[in-house]
């Protein structure tokens, strides 16, 4: 069992992470600037409210806490949900007054949480990757304000890791499109669809590439991510995601439909393929996803892979996050 300093828990992602890892037997310290109501997670865990981005907060609250472990969630989420430069330096600034503090305090394992926009998809301009699957290996191309931050994100941790040699993990994740458990039962998504409209309507999904996660998943990929850090290389990033893709038909069929210039780079995502690899987590980690829209959606309604898929057309420059 370990001490567990989680940012952002209250959020959509946190508070499945705050309430997976108590679960798992861990002492979780949640930080927000909003607490979670009475009963809506675990017993044990221990909420404190904050602004990490005063000076000196983010210090005074690890120093009085002592943990043995941080992970890092906290930032605005969505992008263009406020204006660039805020975004910007809002997470900059958090993910930097984080990990430096837990740094400079000598916590042992700090990790903090990116995105898979950071490669780039729904540029304007256009964006291809150089293959399908999408992994760890495929170039960033950063395209607004969000985006850059999270891959700001990244690089602080491999900066911090460079510096500390193993005296101090670090890793990064890149959650895929987080669908937060009351989701499944018909509360809207981030995006205020619903995930049965996601499924019905491919337009929908496709500005994520069709990416998406269950948050109870993201818990156990960080529960599963803090046990073995000491055994990876330090400084790894990862993306967390499905097996499978938010679709009901093959990604080789709707990836063209709405990315252009991608039938010979998708050709390959046949059956319920998915454009994101989680090989990198499977293979280091030993992690695998539990539970996906097929198992998750109990509806006398559910989708299933024979249903008809409408196929739409996708404007560019979407504001989907994942």
């Amino acid at each position: 069992m370990s001490r567990i300093f989680v940012t952002g828990g209250s959020g959509r992602l946190g508070r499945s992470v705050v309430a997976g890892l108590a679960i798992a037997g861990h002492q979780v310290i949640s930080v927000d600037r909003d607490a979670v109501p009475a009963g809506q997670l675990p017993d044990g865990v221990e909420q404190r409210t904050a602004d990490l981005l005063a000076p000196g907060e983010a210090e005074r609250l690890l120093r009085e806490t002592a943990p043995d472990a941080v992970v890092h969630l906290a930032a605005i989420a969505v992008p263009f949900s406020a204006p660039e430069d805020v975004i910007f330096s809002t997470n900059t600034r958090l993910a930097y007054a984080v990990i430096s503090a837990a740094t400079e305090l000598r916590i042992g394992k700090i990790v903090t949480a990116s995105s898979p926009t950071v490669l780039g998809y729904g540029s304007p301009a256009g964006w291809l990757p150089e293959g399908f699957p999408v992994d760890e290996r495929t170039t960033p191309k950063p395209w607004n304000a969000y985006a850059l931050s999270k891959l700001i994100a990244e690089q602080t941790v491999q900066m911090f890791a460079a510096a500390q040699g193993d005296a101090i993990r670090y890793a990064a994740f890149r959650p895929c499109y987080v669908i937060s458990p009351e989701e499944w039962a018909g509360a809207p998504t981030q995006q205020g669809h619903t995930v049965r409209e996601r499924l019905a309507d491919p337009a929908l999904s496709a500005p994520a590439l069709f990416n998406y996660v269950d948050a109870r998943d993201v818990a156990d990929f960080l529960d599963l991510l803090l046990a073995k850090m000491d055994t990876i290389p330090n400084g790894q990033t990862f993306f967390v995601g499905a097996a499978d893709a938010l679709a009901t038909a093959p990604l080789a069929e709707l990836m063209p439909q709405f990315l252009p210039g991608s039938s010979e780079l998708s050709a390959g995502l046949t059956g319920t393929s998915p454009a994101f690899s989680i090989t990198k987590a499977r293979e280091l980690l030993g992690w695998e996803p539990k539970r996906s829209w097929r198992t998750e959606l109990k509806t006398e309604t559910t989708l299933n892979d024979e249903t008809p898929a409408v196929l739409v057309a996708a404007g560019t420059g979407s504001k989907e996050t994942p």
